[in-house]
């Protein structure tokens, strides 16, 4: 295996492993703002890491002189402007949701201070 196809493993895995950490986090947290934190912050790094890895594949016979290779160039370019797109757009969103739960009058969770 080559090093670029190692890469690629450890990116794969990365992703899935910040998507897993997400989604038990969306379980796992008491409240919405919470989950929704863990939601829009893994999710996003997951999704950059395996379209990082799907890029990086594509050019894995890279060759200067084959019309092909420059296609696989092309085409990992655009899943990099993905990238970058899910980069600007996923944070925003997140926090257009959480501002939109926070006007309406969701409350945050408090931790309970126990009697003694």
């Amino acid at each position: 295996m080559s090093l670029l196809s190692w890469i690629v493993t450890f990116f794969l895995m990365a992703g899935v492993f910040f998507f897993i950490v997400g989604s038990v986090g969306i379980l796992r947290f008491p409240d919405f703002y919470s989950r929704l934190h863990a939601a829009g912050k893994c999710d996003t790094l997951a999704t950059a890491l395996v379209l990082g890895a799907v890029a990086l594949f594509g050019l894995r016979d890279f060759d200067w002189n084959s019309f092909q290779s420059w296609e696989n160039l092309r085409v990992s370019l655009k899943v990099m402007m993905i990238v970058l797109f899910v980069y600007v757009a996923s944070p925003s969103a997140t926090h257009a949701i959480t501002k939109a739960a926070f006007i309406v009058g969701v409350e945050p969770w408090e931790k309970r201070k126990r009697n003694r």
